[in-house]
C-alpha cells in the first residue's frame, strides 16, 4: 500500500540528529549482552515456576485442602447434622409439650372463664356506680345552681360597684401623675440641651474637627514618605537579586542545564529503547534455547521411556493381565459369590430358627378377622345368592 502511494502523500520520516545516531548502537550491543543471560535465567525460573506449581504446589494444596476439610469442616457438619439439629428437635418438642401445651390448656379451662367471671362482675360494679354516681350528680346539680344563683347577685350588687369606684380613682391618679411627670422631663430635656449638648457641638465644630484634619493631613504625609522610601528599597532589592541571582540561574538553565538534559534525555531514550530490543531478541534466543533443550531431552529421555513403555511394559502387563489377574479375579468373584450365597442360607435358617421359637414360646398368631366391606354387606353371600333355578326365590319357594 506504501509503496503505491506518491512521494508527496508519504508521511516524512523525521530526520535524527546524529548524537542519536552516534550512541545508538554501542548502548544496544552493550544492552544485548548485559540483558541475554538475565532473559534465559528468567525464562528457565519460569518454566521451572510452572513445572513446580503444576507438579508440585497443585497436589499439594488439594491435599491440604482436603486435610482442612476433613479436620476443620467436616467435624463441625457432623455435630451440626446429628447432634446439634437433633438436641434442637428434641428440646423444642419439650418445650412445646411441657410450657405451650399446659399454658394454652390453662389459659382455655382456667384463665378465660375466669376473666369472664370477672368481667360480668365488673360490669355490674360499673353499673352499680354509675346509678349511685347519677344521684349524687343531681343533688351536687341542685346545689351547685343555688351556689351559682348567689355568687352572680354579689357579683352583680357588690362587686361591680366597687370595681367602678376603684377604676375610677385610678384613673384620676393616673392623669395626676401624667401631668407631673411631663413637666418634669421638659424641665430636664431644656437643661440637658443647654447644658451639655451646645457646649458640645461648639466644642466639635471649632476645636476637635481642626485639629483632626491637620493630623490626618500630617499622616498622609508621613505615609507617602514611608511608602517613597520602602518603595526605593525595593527596587534596589530586586535589581540587586535579579543581577546577583536571577541572571545568572536564568543562564545556567539555558546554556548548561537544558543541553546537559536534553543529551541526557536522548540517552535515557536510547538506552530504553535498547533495552527493550535486547529484552524481545533475547526472548528469542531463550525460546530458541529452550527449544533446542526440549528436544534433546526429548529425545535422551522420553522417546527412550515411550518405546520402552510401548515396546517393554505394555505387552508385559497385557501377559500379566490376562494370565494372572484376570484368573485371580474370577476366582475372588466365585468365592465371593459362594460366600454371599452361603451367607444368604445362615442368615434364611436362622430366620427360621427363631421363627419356630417364637411359634413354640407364642403359639401361631391369631389371624385379624375380616372386616365386610360396604359392597359385602349390601349384597347376600353366595348361598343367598338369589336365582331363578334355586328354590329361594318368592315364585319357587315351596
Amino acid at each position: 500500500m506504501d509503496l503505491e502511494k506518491s512521494p508527496a502523500e508519504r508521511p516524512a520520516v523525521p530526520a535524527e540528529a546524529c548524537l542519536t545516531v552516534a550512541i545508538r548502537l554501542p548502548v544496544r550491543i552493550v544492552v544485548l549482552v548485559l540483558v541475554v543471560p538475565v532473559r534465559m535465567l528468567w525464562d528457565a525460573l519460569v518454566v521451572g515456576g510452572r513445572f513446580l506449581r503444576d507438579t508440585v504446589l497443585r497436589p499439594v494444596g488439594r491435599v491440604l485442602q482436603w486435610v482442612a476439610w476433613a479436620v476443620f469442616v467436616w467435624p463441625w457438619v457432623t455435630l451440626w447434622r446429628y447432634a446439634v439439629v437433633p438436641v434442637g428437635k428434641a428440646l423444642a418438642w419439650l418445650g412445646y409439650v411441657s410450657l405451650v401445651v399446659p399454658a394454652v390448656w390453662i389459659y382455655e379451662t382456667v384463665l378465660t372463664p375466669v376473666g369472664h367471671a370477672i368481667a360480668w362482675v365488673a360490669r355490674g360494679v360499673g353499673a352499680g356506680f354509675a346509678w349511685v354516681l347519677r344521684g349524687l350528680g343531681a343533688g351536687f346539680a341542685w346545689v351547685l345552681r343555688g351556689i351559682g344563683a348567689v355568687l352572680a347577685w354579689v357579683y352583680a350588687r357588690v362587686l361591680t360597684p366597687v370595681g367602678r369606684a376603684v377604676a375610677w380613682l385610678l384613673r384620676g391618679l393616673g392623669i395626676g401623675f401624667g401631668a407631673v411627670a411631663l413637666g418634669v422631663y421638659r424641665v430636664v430635656a431644656w437643661l440637658v440641651r443647654h447644658l451639655i449638648v451646645v457646649p458640645a457641638l461648639w466644642l466639635y465644630e471649632w476645636i476637635l474637627a481642626p485639629v483632626g484634619r491637620a493630623i490626618a493631613w500630617a499622616a498622609r504625609g508621613l505615609g507617602w514618605l514611608v511608602r517613597m522610601i520602602f518603595t526605593g528599597i525595593g527596587a534596589a532589592l530586586h535589581w540587586t537579586l535579579r543581577v546577583l541571582l536571577v541572571l545568572p540561574a536564568l543562564a545556567l538553565w539555558r546554556w548548561v542545564l537544558v543541553p546537559v538534559g536534553r543529551v541526557l534525555a536522548v540517552v535515557a531514550r536510547e538506552v530504553g529503547d535498547a533495552l527493550g530490543h535486547a529484552w524481545r531478541v533475547a526472548g528469542h534466543l531463550s525460546l530458541a534455547v529452550g527449544r533446542f533443550l526440549g528436544r534433546l531431552f526429548r529425545w535422551i529421555f522420553v522417546e527412550p521411556v515411550r518405546w520402552v513403555y510401548r515396546s517393554v511394559l505394555t505387552p508385559v502387563g497385557h501377559l500379566v493381565r490376562d494370565t494372572v489377574l484376570r484368573p485371580a479375579a474370577e476366582a475372588a468373584r466365585g468365592v465371593g459369590r459362594v460366600t454371599r450365597q452361603a451367607l444368604a442360607a445362615a442368615r434364611e435358617s436362622a430366620r427360621q430358627t427363631r421363627a419356630d421359637i417364637r411359634r413354640m414360646l407364642f403359639g401361631t398368631p391369631r389371624e385379624p378377622e375380616r372386616v365386610p366391606l360396604a359392597k359385602d354387606r349390601r349384597e347376600p353371600g353366595a348361598v343367598g345368592t338369589r336365582t331363578l333355578g334355586s328354590s329361594t326365590t318368592a315364585l319357587t319357594k315351596d
